[in-house]
């Protein structure tokens, strides 16, 4: 990423905090936008080209989008598309992570919480992750982006949040470079982001009890100075104890890891 993508997107991102109005309808809207601008070379040429001026690539905005989208969501695209962009995809990509952290806000001023949001994408990137037929109908840039998007809402229908099924089936139908399953993550760790927290992921022989996870929550929120929410694994090869990771930050106090440690000393 760009020093002038960093930029673009930090000033873009804080837009968010004096904005109105901010439900799903504006998220999907500005999904919309970022699969119109991907779809044309033109279009995202004409928004991210630095030569022409900010005011000029407004009204492109206003010109294309303003008579079917809410103010809201013509004003914070307007506002992303004056920014300086290293590349027409940051652009898009910085137009979908305005969209994601939208969700993130609308979810959590609802009563359902945002942390589902966070669960719920880190359940279905381990649903893709086992199914390898599933990662390449959802992730080949080959497949129609339409029946990528009905697929994901049959397959979601019911069991996730309207916020989670919107995010879902809004980067399946524009993967760009990235692979579905790392799309997931960054969706992931955006989320987290908006919310001011940190996901742990937790690998454990068997699941934890409620107490233990609240215990572990404590601790990692007191190590890493924020909140921090859980998303937990159950590997039986792990044998016992468990394996926490956030981030680059990996805590292995598993019994695997302590066999392997073993093995590796008896055999030098």
């Amino acid at each position: 990423m760009g020093s002038a993508t960093t930029q673009a997107q930090r000033a873009t991102n804080a837009e968010l905090a004096g904005a109105k109005g901010l439900d799903l309808a504006v998220a999907s809207q500005l999904f919309h936008s970022a699969r119109v601008v991907g779809s044309s070379s033109h279009l995202s040429g004409a928004l991210a080209d630095p030569s022409a001026s900010p005011q000029s690539r407004r009204k492109v905005v206003e010109d294309v989008f303003g008579a079917t989208f809410a103010p809201t969501s013509v004003s914070l695209l307007a506002f992303a598309v004056e920014q300086r962009w290293s590349s027409a995809a940051d652009l898009i990509a910085g137009i979908e992570e305005l969209a994601i952290r939208v969700v993130a806000i609308s979810a959590g001023a609802g009563t359902t919480g945002a942390s589902d949001i966070e669960g719920e994408l880190f359940s279905f990137s381990r649903t893709v992750t086992a199914n390898p037929e599933l990662e390449l109908a959802l992730g080949s840039r080959l497949g129609d982006a339409t029946a990528k998007g009905a697929l994901v809402d049959t397959l979601l229908a019911g069991r996730v949040s309207a916020g989670t099924a919107l995010i879902v089936s809004s980067i399946v139908q524009q993967p760009g470079e990235r692979r579905i399953r790392e799309s997931l993550s960054r969706t992931m760790r955006i989320v987290s982001d908006e919310l001011n927290r940190t996901v742990a992921t937790v690998t454990t022989a068997t699941p934890l009890t409620d107490a233990q996870a609240a215990q572990l929550i404590r601790l990692l929120s007191a190590k890493y100075g924020r909140d921090v929410s859980l998303n937990t694994v159950v590997d039986e090869a792990v044998v016992g104890g468990l394996r926490v990771q956030i981030a680059d930050d990996v805590i292995d106090a598993s019994v695997s890891a302590r066999l392997a440690e073993l093995r590796q000393r008896l055999a030098g």
